[in-house]
């Protein structure tokens, strides 16, 4: 007989049966349920060790983000914030973006704006506008077959004006060739000769010099050094300075300051430090000036002098070597684009002045800057720049200069330059103005003449 537990009452067979059934039913849950509940307890210790674990290893909680090859954790990020943030503009981003700027007439505008596929963009140019257009009108009315001008700070290398002219039945209007190496550099390679013997050799502006024949001619016979032969005087020929021959543009001269005293290796070495055959970082391309390395006593003479047609040169590359003077022998990189920015107003670039090239020292400089105020107060710009010389705003400036006249490679047209610095005694910074003229049959508005005039332009208006 089963006894109940729970005393009660005694029942039939069946009933005993299912009551004894049931009780052990539920004496088999229970023993499931601490089965399961002492196995749970072993896997979440299980678990709660291997976390622990994990977690000393990779504090970041993360086995992707965890590996870094300094074994550092890396430092909160605001993704939202980064992400946001726009990417400045390399050079090579900007020059991407000018490629939508056409340079018909440009840089004309203080500010375009350009569509790219990245966006919006606005460029504010370092250009005067009012200079720029003046510059524009004059070479407009030159009459010449095509003509540059540019004007440059020299303490910054900023572009104030660039524009050109060629008389090519479209108005005047194509590219720009103030960036073009095409040209003859002429007589303005004097400034590289000049350089060369007065801090490589020893020469100051007063040194004593000699020469036959005529200023302008290079023939061989005007080359030689003239030794006294026993028994007679020297003839000497015509006795000048280097600072007379520098502002008379003397070929002879220079001719034999070069074979005589700087030869070729020298000369081919401060043409380098100027940076003929050297790429000039711009915001725009640049073709290289051309330097031929003479390989004869006559070559050596027609380089020196600038009476040949191989050294070619570009508008913008002959206004940094004469910036490089009014700067104390160091030229600054040239930059026209000031900033760019995006809708948002983001500032993604802004031109920082740097120093290209120091070709010179500034003792060297000084000495030029000699040689170059001689050709505006006695030299070949005088007659030109005499109007400037009784101007009251240009008392107490610096003012100097170098000229040079070449026949093109053809002989079908005439090439003209003028570079000029202006340095007022008040420090705003100065200017330097470099123009090339080509003229035809009929010869048109001087080199000199619109230099001139951008300078009463700039500071007599």
């Amino acid at each position: 007989m089963i006894t109940d537990p729970y005393n009660n009452p005694p029942s039939s067979s069946d009933d005993q049966l299912h009551t004894w059934l049931d009780y052990q039913k539920r004496s088999y849950r229970r023993a499931r349920r601490k089965e399961v509940l002492r196995r749970g307890a072993w896997i979440g210790a299980l678990l709660s060790l291997c976390a622990f674990v994990l977690g000393l290893t990779f504090p970041s909680g993360s086995l992707i983000s965890a590996v870094f090859e300094d074994g550092q954790r890396p430092s909160p990020v605001n993704t939202i914030t980064e992400t946001s943030k726009p990417k400045p503009f390399s050079i090579e981003d900007l020059r991407g973006l000018l490629v939508q700027v056409k340079l018909t007439n440009a840089p004309f505008a203080q500010v375009y704006h350009v569509e790219a596929p990245g966006g919006r963009y606005t460029l504010e140019t370092s250009i005067d506008r009012d200079l720029q257009r003046f510059v524009m009108d004059l070479l407009d009315r030159s009459m010449t077959q095509h003509s540059a001008a540019v004007v440059i700070r020299p303490d910054n290398g900023q572009i104030l004006a660039m524009g050109s002219h060629e008389n090519n039945g479209n108005g005047g209007r194509g590219e720009n060739i103030g960036l073009r190496a095409d040209f003859p550099a002429a007589s303005l390679f004097k400034i590289v000769a000049a350089a060369a013997a007065l801090e490589a050799r020893g020469m100051n502006p007063e040194t004593s010099l000699a020469f036959r024949g005529q200023k302008y001619t290079l023939y061989k016979s005007q080359l030689k050094e003239d030794k006294a032969k026993k028994g007679k005087r020297l003839n000497p020929g015509t006795k000048t300075t280097l600072r007379e021959a520098f502002s008379d543009s003397i070929n002879p001269v220079f001719g034999k300051i070069g074979i005589h005293y700087l030869g070729s290796e020298l000369i081919t070495e401060y043409a380098d430090r100027f940076l003929f055959n050297h790429p000039i970082p711009f915001d725009f391309f640049v073709a290289p000036s051309r330097f031929i390395k003479p390989t004869d006593d006559y070559a050596l003479a027609e380089v020196a002098s600038g009476f040949n047609k191989r050294t070619l040169i570009s508008p913008l590359h002959a206004g940094l070597i004469t910036a490089s003077i009014a700067n104390g022998g160091t030229m600054m990189a040239p930059w026209l684009i000031k900033t760019v920015t995006n809708d948002a107003g983001d500032v993604l670039y802004e031109a920082v002045p740097s120093v290209l090239a120091s070709p010179i020292s500034k003792k060297t400089a000084s000495k030029m800057m000699v040689l170059m105020e001689g050709t505006v107060v006695e030299g070949t710009a005088r007659r030109a720049f005499q109007p400037l010389q009784r101007k009251r705003e240009l008392r107490y400036v610096d003012l100097g200069a170098k000229t040079g006249t070449i026949n093109g490679a053809t002989d079908h047209c005439k090439y003209e330059w003028m570079t000029a610095y202006v340095l007022p005694s008040d420090g705003d910074g100065g200017l330097c103005i470099t123009v090339m003229t080509a003229h035809g049959e009929r010869i048109g508005v001087r080199a000199k003449d619109i230099a001139r005039l951008i300078i009463d332009r700039h500071y007599c208006s």
